[in-house]
């Protein structure tokens, strides 16, 4: 399910320009290399030179993709895949009917090639299945021949612009709307329900891919699935990027024999789903139970740990107070007999104030001649720091202008691109609207081309039921007169 780098699009034909999808016919060529009889022991043709020699017989064009699909002591067959048919043709005539000719080996290989046909269910395959379905009712939809199950698509070729690593039904329902009205589709791998459902019908997509996924869709009409089926025959998808690299992958087509999308199937999924949120509901349920007993009984026993705790504190502060009082009251006798010795400490120490106070009066009257003259310095630096401030200031709103302009020219920039986005926007609604119109207009202009050719087919019948009227009665006129004729003789 690899996609691959193609070099040549020329056979590409055009499935859905918005998404850059393109069908593009499936080119392989089947190789069938007989093998010489070994008559020495121990004595072995390698797969992979023989694979060399034939990548080198058709030099210099080149395999796309070359390998073994069967090989045995009798003949090894190969697969081999090309960009485009034409290169298949020039293939088969520098490999039929040629020989390889190997070391160790009297006798040559020889070489037989031809195109490979694509397997694919033909109209009377679907018809057969559904004819033959004795449980199945063709009125009603998923049980009749309208829905194509498809393998093997690339996700980010079907992702929307949200998330470019999941597939899009919308995405997927727009791209395969061109060949009919679409009913529904469905993509197993969006469902993050679907890997679990008990029916193994249910386990046969890619879950856990990342890189490709499955696909059913269901049309209107049968003329859509008919359609589909015919366009995909022999295709393999391809993808254009924006920078102009083609990559294809090679997809699986079929018509959907489980009726995957029929109203029966439909609920069936629906309630094994619905059993399966309520299976989880209960599990979250029963852990979030089990996980509130375990922090209960967590908390319990934080609690009685808390109370041994508690218990063992009291005790040990029980003891400590004791051993504090008895503390106090040593200390008590100490602090009686250091507040006697501070008493006279400071008597004896206000008299030396004094004095102190006597000296520094003194002192005072010599400051406050030097504090006068700090004041005037002083007043001096406020007033060159008062004139330094004013200029700050003025440039901090200098700046905070040029601020703001910058501020609305910016403004002005960012309405400018979002009146150019919804401009783009409106022209993009536009082209979708136009797309839209003509889709409806080639349906309709498909109806009335059935609606005349059921009338042309009706009057057709009309004319010949009355010819055959036409043609009784004269036979019965006839019949009339040669009665009448025979009775007068």
């Amino acid at each position: 399910m690899a996609t691959q780098v193609c070099g040549d699009t020329s056979e590409a034909t055009e499935l859905c320009a918005t998404q850059r999808l393109y069908l593009k016919p499936t080119a392989k060529l089947g190789i069938h290399v007989t093998l010489p009889e070994i008559k020495v022991a121990g004595v072995s043709i390698s797969n992979w030179e023989v694979m060399e020699r034939l990548k080198s017989m058709v030099a210099p064009d080149q395999f796309n993709v070359l390998k073994v699909v069967e090989s045995s002591m009798e003949f090894i067959r190969f697969e081999g895949e090309t960009d485009t048919k034409g290169v298949i043709i020039k293939f088969i005539s520098k490999l039929e009917g040629k020989f390889i000719k190997l070391s160790g080996f009297a006798e040559p290989l020889k070489v037989r090639a031809a195109e490979l046909k694509v397997k694919f269910p033909s109209v009377n395959d679907w018809n057969s299945f559904f004819r033959e379905a004795g449980n199945l009712d063709e009125r009603n939809p998923g049980e009749r021949p309208d829905t194509i199950v498809i393998k093997g698509f690339p996700c980010k070729w079907f992702a929307d612009d949200d998330s470019k690593s999941k597939p899009s039904e919308d995405v997927l329902a727009s791209v395969f709307r061109r060949f009919g009205k679409i009913r529904c589709v469905d993509i197993p791998i969006l469902d993050p329900y679907r890997q679990k459902l008990s029916n193994n019908e249910f386990q046969t997509f890619y879950f856990g891919s990342h890189l490709h996924f499955d696909a059913f869709i269901q049309y209107n009409q049968y003329q859509g699935f008919s359609n589909a089926m015919g366009a995909l025959k022999g295709m393999k998808l391809m993808h254009i990027s924006e920078e102009g690299r083609a990559a294809t992958a090679n997809i699986q087509v079929d018509f959907d024999r489980t009726c995957h999308l029929s109203a029966k199937n439909i609920k069936k999924r629906e309630q094994e789903r619905l059993k399966l949120i309520e299976m989880e509901r209960k599990e979250e349920e029963r852990k979030r139970r089990e996980k509130e007993e375990a922090e209960r009984q967590k908390e319990m026993e934080r609690l009685e740990e808390e109370r041994k705790e508690a218990e063992r504190k009291k005790i040990l502060q029980d003891a400590i107070r004791r051993k504090e009082e008895r503390k106090r009251a040593r200390e008590e006798k100490k602090r009686k007999k250091r507040a006697e010795r501070i008493r006279r400490e400071i008597e004896r120490k206000e008299r030396q104030r004094q004095l102190e106070r006597e000296r520094e009066q003194e002192k005072a009257e010599q400051k406050i001649g030097a504090k006068r003259l700090l004041m005037e310095l002083l007043q001096r630096v406020a007033a060159v720091k008062e004139q330094e401030e004013e200029d700050r200031k003025k440039l901090e709103e200098e700046r905070n202008k040029r601020l703001k302009e910058l501020e609305m020219l910016k403004q002005m920039e960012e309405k400018k691109r979002k009146l150019e986005e919804e401009e783009r926007k409106r022209e993009e609604e536009e082209k979708r609207k136009k797309e839209k119109l003509e889709e409806q207009e080639k349906e309709l202009r498909d109806k009335l081309i059935q609606n005349l050719k059921k009338m042309e087919q009706r009057r057709d019948q009309l004319k010949k039921e009355l010819l055959q009227r036409q043609i009784a009665s004269s036979t019965a006129k006839l019949t009339s007169f040669v009665n009448d004729t025979s009775t007068g003789k």
